[in-house]
């Protein structure tokens, strides 16, 4: 069972923060398994060897089966489970953060380090910014030319997506429905026609929506 939408992130970004002389950095990245992940937060341990704390969390899944947090030495609840709480709060699957702290000097206390990692981890989705994905179903549209115009202005109207248009001896349109609406749209389209198109179901797929 696909999940008809769904929030994550649109690409791997960092951004830094400074509090009170500690530097933060957050990093996010959208990623499809649990494995890619771990790998991940990996990477940027390898990357910032050196700095005091790498703390992470990821959730992973459909039904968000894979979830982990690390508070990487910080003291317990305090970095990890804020960082995982704002992918919660945020309504975001199959995605990845870490923030890496480099400690300036000033100790923060246990709420400090909870407001720091959740600002980390806010300033992170940020940069990588949130997008939404949403199942269509393809339901390819083969008419004659004489129905072209009176479908693009249908279509318009009812603000479906279009994909790929053929001009042969005929006109195929590939129409991207939202899958729960299909049935209902191949049976708008074939009152649309009257009955004169060819209508076949094509493949189920996640099309980016803007925010």
């Amino acid at each position: 069972m696909m999940l008809d939408k769904y929030r994550t992130l649109r690409q791997m970004a960092s951004k830094e923060i400074i509090i009170k002389k500690s530097r933060f950095i957050g990093y996010g990245k959208p990623v499809e398994s649990e494995a890619e992940a771990v790998a991940f937060i990996e990477e940027i341990k390898k990357q910032h060897w050196n700095a005091t704390h790498n703390c992470s969390a990821y959730m992973v899944g459909e039904r968000d089966e894979f979830q982990k947090q690390s508070d990487d030495g910080e003291p317990s609840g305090t970095a990890g489970k804020p960082i995982l709480e704002v992918i919660k709060h945020q309504g975001l699957k199959n995605v990845v953060i870490v923030v890496t702290r480099y400690f300036g000097g000033i100790m923060l206390g246990a709420g400090g380090l909870i407001r720091a990692y959740t600002d980390g981890a806010v300033a992170a989705i940020e940069a990588a910014e949130p997008v939404q994905y949403t199942l269509h179903r393809e339901i390819i549209v083969d008419v004659d030319y004489t129905w072209y115009g009176k479908l693009e202005n249908e279509l318009h109207a009812r603000g479906v997506k279009v994909g790929e248009t053929n001009f042969t001896d005929r006109v195929i349109l590939t129409c991207l429905p939202e899958a729960p609406d299909a049935e209902r749209f191949v049976a708008w389209m074939t009152d649309v026609t009257q009955g004169q198109a060819i209508i076949t179901a094509g493949e189920t797929k996640y099309e980016m929506e803007a925010e």
